[in-house]
């Protein structure tokens, strides 16, 4: 059996470990511009997602965001807890719980737009116009082209 030399690979040059580094500045980059509104890349997700589709529930919700169902379940009690959202018993199916913004909520989701597309502009900012529409566009490949490999693969993907 042939040995691999340790020191030969490059940690820097491994896709996984860029995509590390750039989800973490991605979360900092967002928290900076956070700042007061005490609001996570995730739970704005879920604002965005369920200001999107109204009554969607809990299960569906997790699917679209890519998350597993208890990770979901508790950033919606953190947020529920907060008032902003507000989550029912489906009438079709009293296992089902369903999504729907509280007022509090429309608001915060209004006041977390802006800094959501300043974290972006500020993440994208070293690339130019048609850089960033090449980087998107494989970016968007890798993750529909590899969702099912995912611990929670998204029903999103490809939209």
């Amino acid at each position: 059996m042939k040995k691999i030399p340790t020191t030969s690979i490059d940690i820097d040059q491994q896709p996984g470990h860029a995509i590390r580094r750039l989800h973490q500045i991605s979360v900092g980059i967002f928290l900076q511009e956070a700042g007061d509104l005490g609001v996570t890349p995730v739970q704005y997700a879920v604002l965005q997602t369920v200001g999107n589709q109204p009554g969607i529930d809990q299960r569906t919700l997790a699917r679209n965001i890519a998350l597993d169902a208890s990770t979901t379940g508790g950033v919606v009690d953190r947020l529920e807890a907060r008032g902003w959202l507000e989550r029912k018993t489906s009438p079709e199916d009293r296992r089902a719980r369903q999504l729907t913004l509280t007022l509090a909520g429309e608001q915060a989701l209004r006041d977390a737009i802006p800094v959501m597309l300043r974290a972006q502009e500020h993440i994208l900012a070293p690339l130019n116009e048609d850089q960033r529409s090449t980087f998107m566009a494989l970016l968007q490949l890798l993750v529909t082209q590899n969702n099912e490999l995912s611990r929670a693969p998204s029903d999103a993907t490809g939209r």
